[in-house]
């Protein structure tokens, strides 16, 4: 069994919104998690981490403002809240478990990532 996977990717306009969700397989409501997205031809990057608790986020600054990480413990799922998309935020978006109960920005942090969701803004 996956420990994690990604739902809720597809196509939008620019300036539309997309909301993405990452179910978690196990319940390991003490460790964080974060949002990872990979371009065609490019390198993954880091979008958003969360705390094991919700308490502490963390965001890549080529988002900040215009997307929202959450979490629902009880529901074993985060969020990915996408507004104001652009055409550069086309990617494959994964969702990851970390190591650590922290907000992590480094792949390395990160043990367990989903297959990945892609997110297509059309111009």
């Amino acid at each position: 069994q996956v420990p994690v996977v990604e739902s809720g990717g597809g196509l939008v306009q620019t300036g539309g919104s997309l909301t993405l969700s990452c179910s978690a397989g196990r319940t390991d409501h003490d460790l964080g998690m974060g949002w990872f997205r990979q371009a065609l031809g490019k390198d993954s990057e880091f979008v958003a981490s969360i705390s094991w608790n919700g308490g502490t986020t963390v965001y890549a600054e080529s988002v900040k403002g215009r997307f929202i990480i959450s979490r629902d413990n009880a529901k074993n799922t985060m969020y990915l809240q996408m507004s104001s998309l652009k055409p550069e935020d086309t990617a494959v978006y994964s969702c990851a478990m970390a190591k650590s109960p922290w907000t992590p920005v480094k792949k390395e942090e990160y043990m367990y990532w989903g297959h990945g969701t892609q997110v297509t803004v059309s111009s």
